[in-house]
């Protein structure tokens, strides 16, 4: 499956150049997205032994809670502009671990160990990760969701957006029944 890019990019003769022109209109992208999120892949097939890509996300875009199984399925994110909380939970969803990420520091990137259920939200217009995860992409085997979370789309996908970020540890998720 070919991957879709943006129509802008920083062309080389004999490398790929990211510019602050693409990670603008990124940004941009997402802005106007109905999920208010927006990728550019660096890998060039969803085969690639390594997943490299951009994520913008603007406030109030929901990522369902969920993880990658297996222990070596690792996610990475580094912050390049903005800032995103990141949420860990346990099986049931109480928040076991709350790390925020800024271009402002401290925090400017996170590992995510296989099998931990985890989240993002964008804290800030404009806000844009770097990120990488081991492949192939599968898109029907990739995310294990969990169950204690709406889907995306759902009503009350909102009130969790608004939960992760003022989410603390020790803290469970809103009813979702």
């Amino acid at each position: 499956m070919p991957v879709v890019r943006l129509q802008y990019r920083a062309m080389s003769h004999i490398v790929t150049i990211i510019d602050s022109k693409l990670l603008a209109a990124l940004s941009e992208s997402a802005q106007s997205a109905s999920r208010l999120r927006k990728n550019h892949n660096i890998h060039l097939q969803l085969d690639d032994p390594v997943q490299r890509l951009y994520n913008a996300m603007e406030p109030c875009t929901y990522v369902r809670p969920h993880r990658h199984q297996g222990s070596d399925r690792w996610e990475f994110f580094q912050i390049i502009t903005g800032s995103a909380v990141v949420l860990a939970f346990d099986s049931q969803g109480k928040v076991l671990e709350k790390i925020l990420l800024s271009d402002k520091g401290p925090n400017v990137a996170v590992e995510i160990p296989g099998n931990i259920w985890h989240t993002i939200a964008s804290l800030q217009s404009g806000t844009v990760l770097f990120e990488i995860k081991k492949g192939p992409y599968r898109p029907l085997s990739d995310k294990d969701f969990a169950t204690w979370a709406p889907a995306e789309g759902d009503r009350l996908a909102e009130e969790f957006v608004q939960w992760f970020v003022r989410a603390e540890p020790g803290q469970s998720p809103p009813l979702f029944i």
